[in-house]
């Protein structure tokens, strides 16, 4: 990389909170998403008050011309800043919340205060603790140092001088003290500025080369900075969006569903495909910067009609009447909620295909759920958007470049779906996917779905599955996955490989009482026997259980088969079975009727004392939840794998921990309640740790 496009320059801390404040430097959020623990910002404090290097910062220009403004503001007016952070935003960020008493948002999305306390004897900086607030040597916040100096350390001084006797040595020494605190505001960072000449390319080759912390920028990162300096309300809007969509509200309107919480950079795909037609970002990034082909310069007036058209697009994408009429079609294919999604990017291209098709191809609705459901369900099976999803999209997208009408849309995607799921796909490649133990494999995800479409019951019983995988629902009793053949019968019968115990076709949807009496008998003493009862007391006529032996798939007399003959026999007809429901999709008067999710409800059964009392331990001895569990974090974005011992304890990275908020907190950096952090991948789903024990609390009550 050529010298001239960086250069070194000192900055202090005040001149840096300075341009923050102002305007002048711009604190996207083009990192990962992560919020330093008090420790570290305490830690950070404590190394510049010693005097030791802190590391450098990178900052990048942005060309803007002087005097710009930032685009769709209507009447208000921005002046667009002129250096982006690129390295050390969450250094200056705890500074700058820090010095001007600024508060910061959670994970969560709530304001709290970072707030560090300092004494002036020992000359130490410590997190806030019940320890620092009875010990009246300890300054609670040293942000008050950066506001009224003279008078926090007089007010100090005073309070003080009534728990011990307080020196002339003294007074002189913790004004010294207080006075370094302060003027932590000279501290001189080392600043790497980018020239606005460099491309996304060699600012994030810059970048990962002296950033210690292993993080990696995309393009989507730079997309987002972009229109923090040129779109901040557009960027804005998306993190908005994003956080509505965490939490169910009870009084307006809310992007808030079972299915998804997209993250700003999901919803910046969208809207790029609904505009430019492209799914590679790359190629969006050169756009908005308004580039010209030719000279490689950016063009102001290319730049700004760019955005414009981003934005036509973003107000589609995130209107809540589009976001809540397009999940309708997820609900047609068959999917119940973000336990049967195998991948985000399929319902983020539906999306964007089922945006052209509404708002530009004009296909009525109808028309267009039975059309996209079809899309959508073709596009999950075959995990279409896994791999190279971005060219996969990018070659979806080129059909619609030019203007077409409703037909001519439904006929091309029809045609794409119709060579995908050939005749060689439903009798070779489906049955063969069928032959994993994988929980979220697409192919057994599609057959919970077609089991939803044909409104399909319980293996042995009279509900319905669609009704009993309520997304909002996460307690173990309901219905499960059931062995066939069980998996102790198995093991006796000197099949011990887990692929083959568990593999999807051994596996069938029982309701959880049915599957407790069915224990480890061996199919052929259960089967009879459990038939019997059902048709003997009515609860299942001849014909009800010949519906389930189809939507079951249960070849003729499975029970006497040998183990591996009825995992190929049954494949083939859960792959039948699937097909049946995929055709289902296409009938004009298949109209699913789901029952509406439940809404979470105060927890008035479990004695509150008896659900904080309960250990992990007592729950496996109760047999709620089995010693060798794999528990992983409720964020999809925590990439942390953890495994429940016999003993209760939490095995994590070769490390044990006696409770799942010890676990949790090594995974955050922070406090966090590991029973709320921590999820069960079991059989029937994953479900919350916390929820295993307000059950064994409601049961005991």
């Amino acid at each position: 990389m050529s010298s001239h496009l960086f250069k070194y320059i000192p900055f202090s801390v005040q001149q840096l909170t300075g341009a923050i404040e102002t305007g002048a430097l711009a604190l996207p959020d083009i990192q990962r998403p992560f919020v330093w623990p008090q420790s570290k910002v305490r830690d950070l404090l404590d190394s510049m008050y010693k005097g030791f290097p802190v590391g450098q910062v990178m900052f990048w220009q942005t060309g803007a011309e002087p005097g710009i403004k930032q685009i769709g503001l209507g009447n208000k007016s921005i002046t667009v800043p002129y250096h982006l952070i690129v390295d050390g935003q969450q250094r200056l960020t705890s500074l700058y919340a820090v010095m001007e008493g600024k508060p910061v948002l959670n994970e969560d999305f709530s304001e709290t205060r970072i707030t560090v306390a300092f004494n002036p004897f020992t000359e130490q900086f410590a997190i806030p603790s019940a320890a620092t607030k009875n010990n009246p040597e300890w300054l609670p916040d040293i942000s008050k140092l950066f506001g009224s100096f003279l008078t926090t350390v007089e007010e100090y001084t005073k309070e003080i001088a009534h728990h011990r006797e307080v020196t002339q040595s003294d007074r002189e020494h913790l004004f010294t003290a207080f006075d370094r605190v302060r003027d932590l505001q000279a501290y001189q960072f080392s600043v790497v500025e980018l020239d606005a000449s460099a491309d996304e390319e060699q600012v994030a080759e810059v970048f990962v080369r002296i950033n210690s912390e292993g993080v990696v920028l995309n393009q989507a990162d730079f997309i987002l900075t972009l229109m923090s300096v040129f779109w901040e309300k557009g960027r804005r809007q998306l993190e908005d969006f994003s956080r509505a969509s965490k939490f169910p509200s009870t009084t307006t309107a809310s992007p808030f569903n079972w299915y998804i919480q997209p993250q700003p950079a999901q919803l910046l795909r969208v809207s790029s495909a609904v505009a430019f037609r492209r799914a590679v970002l790359k190629h969006v990034y050169t756009a908005l910067r308004g580039r010209d082909v030719e000279t490689g310069k950016s063009d102001p007036a290319r730049r700004d009609a760019q955005f414009q058209r981003l934005e036509t697009a973003q107000d589609q994408v995130l209107n809540l009447t589009n976001w809540l009429e397009f999940l309708h079609v997820l609900e047609r294919a068959g999917y119940r909620g973000s336990k049967m999604i195998a991948s985000d990017n399929a319902i983020l291209f539906t999306y964007a295909l089922w945006l052209i098709g509404r708002k530009e191809c004009g296909v009525p609705i109808d028309r267009l759920k039975e059309v996209m459901a079809r899309w959508f369900f073709m596009s999950t099976i075959t995990a279409r958007y896994s791999g190279s999803f971005e060219s996969q999209m990018e070659r979806d997208l080129a059909p619609f470049k030019d203007d077409i009408g409703a037909e001519d849309f439904c006929r091309i995607l029809d045609k794409k779906v119709d060579d995908e799921l050939t005749q060689d796909f439903w009798q070779i490649t489906l049955p063969n996917d069928l032959a994993t133990s994988a929980s979220k494999s697409p192919a057994l995800l599609a057959y919970i779905a077609a089991l939803n479409i044909l409104d399909a019951s319980p293996l042995l019983s009279t509900g319905k599955v669609r009704a009993w995988l309520d997304p909002a629902i996460t307690v173990k009793k309901g219905i499960e996955r059931h062995h066939l053949f069980p998996r102790n019968y198995l093991r006796k019968q000197g099949t011990t490989q887990t692929r083959l115990v568990n593999q999807i076709a051994n596996m069938a949807l029982v309701e959880w009482s049915d599957n407790i009496e069915i224990s480890d008998h061996p199919p052929s003493s259960y089967w009879p026997n459990e038939v019997a009862k059902k048709t003997d007391s009515g609860v299942l006529t001849p014909e009800m259980l010949e519906d389930q032996r189809f939507w079951h798939a249960l070849p003729d007399s499975w029970e006497t088969l040998e183990y591996e003959d009825f995992l190929e026999n049954r494949r083939l007809l859960m792959a039948s079975v699937v097909r049946t429901a995929f055709e289902t999709l296409r009938s004009t008067e298949y109209k699913p009727s789901y029952p509406e999710p439940s809404r979470a409800e105060p927890d008035t059964t479990a004695d509150k004392d008896k659900v904080f009392a309960t250990s992990l331990r007592t729950l496996i001895l109760e047999g709620l939840i089995k010693p060798g569990t794999t528990l992983i974090p409720v964020r999809d974005s925590l990439d942390a794998i953890a495994e429940l011992q016999s003993d209760g304890c939490i095995l994590l990275d070769d490390d044990v921990f006696d409770s799942p908020s010890a676990a949790a907190r090594v995974v955050t950096g922070r406090a966090t309640n590991g029973w709320r952090f921590w999820m069960a991948d079991t059989a029937e789903g994953k479900i919350l740790l916390d929820d295993f024990r307000r059950e064994y609390a409601a049961d005991e009550t």
